[in-house]
């Protein structure tokens, strides 16, 4: 269940967002991911609560369903597949723009234009996308256990990325990086038209922690849901939560946060920029390889 909490929620957030948050909060952005963990928590305490006094499938719909009534319910019920398709379509689609990615930098082929882009793009259809989605799918089809033991092998790889990425920042980390710390302040002000600040940051990475709610499908395959389920969800909020401060802690520690705002690939620049090229090529793709572990928690999710 743990494995299930983390698996969807460090997902493209972590790789994408610990830039964006530094370009609005400065070096305070570790106090946004703080925020954001503890803002969740309180939403993961209710999910706790719930999932535990109503053990079976169907998560918040379920929830509204019994407390409110049915109206209520199905509002929610279908807010929710919404929810899982939209997370479920925009990761496929940022993973297959890391594979392109990948592929282009790393071996030199290039794929069809047509075949990586829907059409209002101007594309055909995004192929490496929709082959995901049917992957993860059939891999759901073969069995709750199968997936698990999938999920777990992903989540692996994702935490022995993050881990290598702060054991090797750690030593390159300058003290005069996290000063000042809070440049924009903590409320945040107006600036180029944009809210910057601790909070205007923590606004935006709040989408990396999306996911947790996913463990509370499961609620009726779990063997000791009142026990399990609250170890499962607060667990895999607490762990994800203190892997995101670690990692935004090492980047802007590593490097001044303006220079990790403008790049796209945060963590891997950071890597090359202190002399791990090849570290930095492997932390790139496990986001590759760990990234259909979000496609599966959330279509697991979806489909309860």
């Amino acid at each position: 269940l743990m494995a299930l909490g983390i698996g969807g929620i460090i997902g493209t957030g972590i790789y994408t967002l610990t830039g964006v948050g530094a370009g609005l909060a400065g070096p305070g952005v570790i106090i946004s991911f703080a925020i954001c963990g503890l803002v969740c928590a309180c939403a993961a305490l209710a999910y706790t609560e719930m999932a535990t006094m109503i053990p079976t499938a169907g998560s918040a719909y379920t929830y509204t369903y019994s407390a409110i009534g049915e109206v209520a319910g199905w509002v929610v019920g279908w807010a929710l597949i919404l929810e899982y398709s939209l997370a479920c379509s925009s990761v496929a689609v940022g993973w297959s723009a890391h594979l392109v990615g990948w592929l282009e930098q790393g071996m030199g082929l290039h794929l069809p234009a047509f075949l990586l882009n829907a059409p209002h793009a101007g594309g055909l259809v995004n192929l490496p996308a929709v082959g995901v989605a049917l992957a993860v799918m059939g891999l759901l089809l073969l069995g709750t256990r199968e997936s698990a033991t999938v999920n777990i092998i992903l989540v692996l790889v994702k935490i022995v990325a993050l881990g290598a990425f702060i054991f090797l920042g750690l030593p390159a980390i300058q003290a005069g990086n996290y000063d000042p710390f809070a440049p924009f302040g903590f409320i945040g002000q107006q600036m180029g038209g944009e809210k910057v600040g601790i909070m205007a940051a923590a606004a935006i990475v709040f989408f990396a922690f999306f996911g947790f709610d996913a463990v509370s499908t499961s609620a009726e395959e779990t063997k000791n849901p009142a026990r399990d389920l609250t170890i499962g969800i607060l667990g895999s909020m607490g762990v994800s939560t203190l892997i995101y401060m670690l990692v935004a802690a090492v980047a802007v520690g590593v490097a001044p946060f303006q220079e990790i705002a403008n790049s796209a690939e945060p963590l891997p620049h950071i890597l090359r920029s202190i002399g791990y090229p090849l570290m930095a090529g492997l932390v790139g793709m496990a986001a590759i390889v760990a990234l259909p572990s979000v496609i599966l928690v959330m279509m697991y999710g979806q489909s309860r």
